[in-house]
């Protein structure tokens, strides 16, 4: 019987956050974490590549979102309940936003921790992993 760790070699997809909408870039990057896009894809194994997001500050939403979609956290305490506007979201933490939205198109399972951790989310051009992308890329 075959064992279901396999050994692939995984590759890195960049996205730019100017030349997409923040719902469209993350669901073409969860289908990138899960390996759907590969021929070996499996539902149960994690072989899923790399996600490297860049310009994070400059993520575009389609109509009145940033004003109207809201962020809810919840102490657990009485009263504690804490809403932000995406707007605010952006403004504190952009990298936040979407990771919370890739997050959130994942299966909720337990192979979900390790395919946020190959999610990698920059607020600018600037990354220090090029080199890395060009070796296992080419």
């Amino acid at each position: 019987m075959k064992s279901t760790k396999s050994k692939t070699a995984r590759k890195y997809y960049l996205f730019d956050c100017d030349d997409f909408i923040l719902g469209r870039m993350s669901t073409r990057a969860a289908v990138i974490l899960q390996g759907k896009h590969r021929p070996d894809y499996l539902p149960n194994d994690d072989r899923g590549d790399f996600v490297v997001v860049i310009n994070s500050d400059k993520v575009r939403v389609t109509g009145n979102k940033k004003d109207q979609k809201m962020y809810h956290s919840f102490s657990g305490y009485p009263g504690g309940i804490t809403s932000r506007t995406l707007k605010n979201k952006i403004e504190r933490d952009s990298r936040e936003v979407i990771s919370a939205s890739v997050y959130g198109m994942l299966p909720k399972n337990k192979l979900r921790d390790r395919m946020m951790r190959r999610l990698l989310v920059f607020k600018d051009a600037e990354h220090g992993i090029k080199e890395k992308m060009e070796a296992v890329n080419n």
